[in-house]
Parts: structure tokens; C-alpha cells; sequence
């Protein structure tokens, strides 16, 4: 009798150790697992703007988090789309943050959110903008954007079809001058003064990693340089 009331005791036991380690909700140990919150959403500057203050009130609409975590705001700001390095990093508990940058400069920024769990959303869409300078009427152009082949692709062939985007604020003609070889900082010029966005690169070696940039200027003496981008032949 006294071994069968043990049994029971053990077996009492052991279903209620076993019920507690269950998860529940997909967490560990009956905690939730906890959800990023969602992206929020540029509200100034947008792309292209032309801000005439460099003293700018960066603007967001807020994100939503399913838990009801608070959320924070983290901005990054950088001359190149690469956003390495940055020239601002900040944080905001609001939905604006007044950032001061320098005047007569091409900028580009995005924006995430973070909950109080540290579960991050992804990045905004990058936005561009320029910062009006003092007594200038020209902006420089924004640095080019890729198009093909995208970044470190490998190409069929010993050719490559070069393409990237390029804006202005003011509008004016631009055009690119191309930099390709097997450096990595390439400085091998094999294009210059071309009004064409796209740049057919031939007699390439087989197995071979090369790197490319393309230098955009407008018609006024103003000019961006592009990120280095890289591709490599089959």
C-alpha cells in the first residue's frame, strides 16, 4: 500500500513538472515571444527635399507594437547611401528629433524603431535630401544609386552592363564619369563625361572580383562620388 501511495506521488510530481516547463504563445517557460514593432513612417524631409535651414526637425509617424511595448526611434544619417560612415546617429522617445547638419551638402537618412525588449523593425526607405548653402543657387547632384549588377553578383561572361540612377534637385543635366579595375578603391577611369546612366564594361577576366564607381556632376562645377560597388565574373 505504502509503495503504490508512492507512486502516485511521484507520478502527481512529475505531470506537474512536466506542465510547467511547457511553453505557451511559442515562448520559454509560458512566456510570449515578443514581436518587433512595425516600421515607422518618413514624414520630413522627404526625397528630394531642399531644406533651407541646416538646423532640421527630422519627422515620423509612430510605429505600433503588438505587446504595447514603449518604443524608441533610431535615425541615421550619412552622405552616402551606404550609410558607412555616419554622419549623425540619434535617438528619439518622440516622433521628431531637430538634427543639425552641415549647410550646402547632399544627405541621405532612415529611421527604425526598437521596442523596450530590444526587438528592432526593419529600415525606412531611404530618403534624400540637401541642405541649402550660404549664398549658393546650385545644390550638388545626390550621389548614383544602383541598378545592375547588384551588389557583389556574380555575372555570366567576360562583360558586364554597368547601370545606376542619378537626381538633382535644380533639375540639371548631369553626367557620370566610371571608375572600374580590381581595386578596391578603383581608380582606373575607363568612362568620362558620359550622359548615359549605364556603362557596358567588356573584355573582363574570368573569376575575377572587380569594383566600380561612378562620379556625378551637374553642369554648374558641382559633383557627388558614388559608393565603391563590386561584382564578380563567373
Amino acid at each position: 500500500m505504502k509503495k503504490s501511495y508512492l507512486y502516485l506521488t511521484l507520478a502527481v510530481v512529475l505531470i506537474f513538472s512536466c506542465s510547467k516547463g511547457e511553453s505557451s504563445g511559442g515562448g520559454v517557460d509560458g512566456e510570449e515571444q515578443n514581436t518587433a514593432p512595425t516600421i515607422p513612417s518618413q514624414v520630413y524631409p522627404l526625397d528630394n527635399t531642399i531644406c533651407v535651414d541646416n538646423n532640421i526637425i527630422f519627422q515620423w509617424d509612430a510605429s505600433s507594437d503588438t505587446e504595447g511595448n514603449a518604443i524608441s526611434y533610431r535615425i541615421e544619417i550619412s552622405e552616402n547611401t551606404s550609410f558607412a560612415p555616419l554622419t549623425k546617429s540619434e535617438t528619439s522617445f518622440s516622433l521628431s528629433r531637430l538634427i543639425s547638419l552641415d549647410r550646402g551638402k547632399a544627405y541621405y537618412w532612415r529611421i527604425k524603431s526598437v521596442d523596450s525588449q530590444n526587438a528592432q523593425s526593419t529600415y525606412s526607405p531611404v530618403m534624400q535630401f540637401v541642405t541649402e548653402g550660404d549664398g549658393v543657387s546650385n545644390h550638388v547632384p545626390f550621389a548614383p544609386s544602383l541598378v545592375s549588377p547588384t551588389l557583389d553578383a556574380e555575372v555570366e561572361g567576360t562583360s558586364a552592363l554597368l547601370s545606376w540612377t542619378a537626381s538633382d534637385v535644380d533639375g540639371d543635366s548631369l553626367t557620370f564619369d566610371v571608375y572600374l579595375d580590381t581595386n578596391e578603391n578603383p581608380i582606373t577611369k575607363v568612362s568620362e563625361n558620359q550622359a548615359e546612366t549605364s556603362y557596358n564594361a567588356t573584355g573582363l577576366l574570368a573569376s575575377t572580383k572587380y569594383y566600380f564607381k561612378v562620379v556625378v556632376k551637374d553642369g554648374n562645377g558641382a559633383n557627388s562620388i558614388g559608393q565603391i560597388w563590386s561584382f564578380t565574373t563567373k
